[in-house]
């Protein structure tokens, strides 16, 4: 902030006065150091303790240039403190306020319980799409690190209903328990179920023993970082271009490629056609690898298949072509 900056200055300006007081006094009274800087000291705050020693002629003109500068400065940075203390603390109340006020506008959006290693990786790739989404934090420090994300954030504790209400867990589309034990998850989970049924809900787990009481108490999925990453590390070893191309279609690595799933309504304009009748490929470049139904996933569909309302496409291609894709599907015929 310009006001920070300013205080850097004033108090660098005032360390150089006060040198150049000490050494001023050393020199043209012959004062010793401590003598010199305490009186340097003494004017500068406006004590009036009195004169250290007797002063000269000489010495009486230099300590003037040394109240006129030094004590200007040293009100110059007190009302620029107070100023800067002010204004942080009214953009501190003003950006509360302006949160609140964003968080009680949302409605469909993600609920991210925990603002660990998990929650802020989702956090990021959801701001990368981007799609609305809350972090719930207890812990108010860690939540303070993540401000210069003007991520929207809720302070307090996801087991408690209270808590959840203010992230407008009622209007959310999904939430994800991600703290470091797998109790506050299951607490999460529970809570979140019962305030919103229709809820989709994914949960961390640290143990494996958890997942069944995770999923009984009502999460859609269960997610261990463990067990992924000890999957991962024996997939590297064994099929190494294998993990290449899914980091290459599944994360953000700089080459333009992405997996993502384009939803078919009814009044699409491709339901009731087929692969090869949609012209996905020739027209868009996406590459349909599997149609998702309520039957379950039909793998590297045949040109012949038909899309169907209510049918999902994993497609691959550009993220600006999945882009368009999703648009044109989602327009009438």
């Amino acid at each position: 902030m310009r006001k920070f900056r300013n205080l850097r200055f004033l108090g660098g300006a005032l360390l150089l006065v006060i040198a150049i007081g000490t050494a001023g006094f050393h020199f043209i009274e012959g004062w010793p150091w401590f003598d010199g800087f305490y009186m340097v000291i003494t004017t500068l705050t406006t004590i009036g303790y009195g004169e250290t020693h007797p002063l000269s002629h000489t010495g009486r003109v230099f300590n003037i240039f040394i109240i006129l500068g030094g004590v200007s400065l040293a009100f110059l940075a007190v009302g620029s403190a107070t100023e800067a203390l002010l204004e942080f603390e009214l953009q501190s109340f003003f950006g509360r306020r302006r949160m609140e006020r964003d968080i009680g506008r949302l409605t469909d959006h993600y609920i991210l319980c925990g603002a660990g290693r998990v929650g802020r990786s989702a956090a990021r790739e959801l701001a990368r799409r981007p799609a609305p989404f809350v972090i719930i934090e207890s812990n108010e420090a860690k939540a303070q690190k993540f401000a210069a994300e003007n991520w929207l954030m809720v302070i307090g504790d996801a087991t408690h209903e209270q808590t959840l209400r203010e992230a407008r867990i009622e209007h959310a589309r999904g939430l994800v328990a991600a703290t470091t034990t797998d109790a506050t998850n299951l607490y999460i989970v529970l809570t979140a179920r019962t305030l919103n049924p229709r809820l989709r809900i994914i949960a961390r787990a640290s143990e494996e023993v958890a997942e069944k009481h995770l999923l009984t108490a009502g999460a859609d999925s269960v997610v261990s970082p463990y067990a992924f990453a000890g999957q991962r590390i024996a997939q590297t070893f064994l099929r190494p271009h294998v993990v290449s191309f899914l980091d290459t279609a599944t994360t953000h690595l700089g080459i333009d490629l992405e997996i993502g799933q384009v939803p078919i309504a009814a009044s699409s304009h491709f339901a009731g056609k087929t692969i090869e009748t949609s012209r996905i490929r020739q027209d868009r470049g996406v590459i349909i690898l599997a149609i998702k139904r309520e039957n379950g996933m039909h793998f590297n569909p045949s040109p012949d298949d038909p899309i169907e309302a209510g049918d999902f496409l994993i497609a691959m291609g550009e993220p600006q072509q999945l882009r368009e894709l999703e648009l044109t599907a989602g327009s009438p015929a």
